[in-house]
């Protein structure tokens, strides 16, 4: 059969006057795509066009600042929020399956996400809830505004899709709500560009990468794209695939924690994003959203036991949320080749 990232109405989770029967349905189909493919396609998610058309437009009104005054909202590698710059970061680091350290991912990023001072009744580490860094209203007037408006949506949608995961797996329907109660949760947004005048190679041989191949870190991954081409997924069989959305859709992937908590019933796919290359040698530009649902940093995560098989053991050993997390961003954010074990030796065997 042909690759395809499968089409899921998920809005008998989303209306109220959704029936058991009809949740049963959706149900059924995430746990199909989540078997067989990893990447899922959802409409009737609720979101207005309006608030993903605002999105847009703070990302553009941002990205278009000069390069200065966009450094002026740096972080430190180990702080997951502000400005990151193109080729200051590496992906497939987070992995550990590539050996140099050397940052190449031309993409350049803003993240926004959960603060300590979103949860002022519980004593969470600021480490993993570091606070937010936002561009001024003097460069960009509207982006604050625009971007907490649609991370409320995409955080509604995240949390839709535990729950439907809760019946996917014939779970309790607060398993996921224990474990993400104030869940590290970051939105970031990514524009693919190379600077104006660059041009690259017809041949394909040039080293270019706008975000290296890489498995999500997290629960669930809720991600709004343009109609431009560049997003990539591997198959079971090792081959490369480029996704672009269903106009009005969102798509849905799962990160690492959930292939764990799993025994890999379901796993994390790999994904990477190769903008295409225009015929005057320049990149076409890609803009993305991507909304990481993670979990509470000190939620322990341990295979559920209804996805071991008779006789089998347990995949991965018991691990925090925060400490997962903070491996990966060690390898993507600081250049350290992160020894991931049987999350390298699977994407390995996945590429060959």
């Amino acid at each position: 059969m042909p690759f395809a990232v499968p089409v899921v109405d998920i809005g008998a989770y989303v209306q109220q006057d959704g029936t058991p029967e009809q949740r049963a349905i959706v149900a059924a189909a995430i746990d199909e795509a989540c078997r067989t493919v990893g990447f899922i396609q959802v409409i009737g998610h609720g979101v207005p066009t309006a608030l993903t058309n605002g999105l847009a437009e703070a990302i553009d009104e941002f990205f278009g600042l000069n390069l200065q005054v966009k450094k002026a909202y740096r972080t430190p590698p180990e702080v997951n929020r502000g400005y990151t710059a193109p080729k200051s970061e590496s992906l497939s680091l987070s992995l550990g399956y590539e050996s140099s350290s050397r940052m190449k991912d031309f993409f350049e990023a803003f993240n926004v996400g959960l603060a300590k001072s979103d949860f002022p009744n519980l004593s969470v580490d600021s480490k993993h809830y570091p606070e937010n860094v936002w561009p001024s209203t003097e460069h960009a007037p509207m982006f604050k505004h625009r971007v907490q408006s649609y991370f409320v949506e995409a955080g509604r949608v995240a949390r839709t899709m535990t729950r439907i995961f809760a019946d996917a797996l014939s779970l309790p329907p607060d398993f996921f709500e224990a474990h993400t109660d104030h869940s590290i949760d970051v939105l970031r947004m990514n524009n693919y560009a190379l600077p104006e005048g660059t041009e690259v190679r017809l041949d394909g041989k040039d080293d270019l990468m706008g975000m290296g191949a890489h498995t999500d870190f997290g629960i669930v991954t809720v991600l709004w794209a343009d109609q431009v081409r560049g997003l990539q997924v591997l198959d079971a069989q090792g081959s490369w695939h480029d996704v672009s959305p269903t106009r009005g859709a969102l798509l849905i992937n799962l990160g690492d924690l959930t292939a764990r908590w799993t025994n890999e019933r379901w796993t994390s796919t790999l994904h990477r994003v190769k903008p295409p290359i225009l015929e005057n040698g320049t990149v076409e530009r890609r803009r993305s959203a991507a909304y990481f649902h993670d979990g509470n940093a000190e939620a322990l995560i341990t295979t559920i036991p209804s996805t071991i098989a008779e006789g089998q053991a347990p995949l991965y050993d018991p691990i925090t949320v925060g400490d997962h997390i903070a491996a990966k961003l060690g390898g993507s954010r600081a250049g350290r080749r992160n020894e991931a074990g049987r999350e390298t030796q699977r994407v390995l065997a996945a590429t060959g």
